[in-house]
């Protein structure tokens, strides 16, 4: 468990776990209304150096960030707040993007599971204080290893 004593420390975070993220991966980010799911993907954009504004896409559902470099990777960022479950996920498509873009799905746990069998779950918990803790749960190959790498 990581404790997050402001914002910008969840940012940090996903800073660091941005700049680490590739295409195919998925990262599902679990935790209550502020919880800081949006810093932490505004963080993983930066690290992915992604450009345009990252905000919450709870209206649109998807928006896709894309790379400022040739080199870099898209990001896809989802919010399945308001999707009924994992049905409705797949009518997004995806799994088309996973061969192409990192994807992020805030409120994403019981149903995005399925999209892939290799992920990483972010929980986010607001304390009382108003810090936040992260618990970071890697599923799949090569998840273990990056994890270790990312707190070293």
């Amino acid at each position: 468990m990581i404790t997050l004593d402001t914002p910008a420390d969840t940012h940090a975070l996903g800073v660091a776990l941005g700049g680490r993220l590739r295409a195919g991966d998925l990262v599902i980010l679990t935790g209550a209304l502020g919880a800081g799911k949006t810093a932490l993907t505004k963080g993983i954009a930066e690290g992915m150096g992604v450009t345009g504004l990252v905000a919450s896409p709870t209206f649109v559902l998807a928006r896709v960030h894309r790379p400022a470099g040739a080199a870099g990777t898209t990001l896809v960022h989802v919010d399945a707040y308001r999707l009924g479950g994992a049905l409705e996920l797949d009518d997004l498509d995806l799994d088309t993007d996973l061969t192409a873009a990192a994807v992020v799905i805030e409120w994403g746990e019981g149903v995005a599971e399925q999209l892939s069998d290799d992920r990483l779950t972010v929980e986010l918990t607001r304390l009382p204080d108003d810090r936040r803790t992260a618990v970071l749960t890697g599923v799949g190959s090569g998840w273990e290893r990056r994890l270790r790498d990312l707190f070293d």
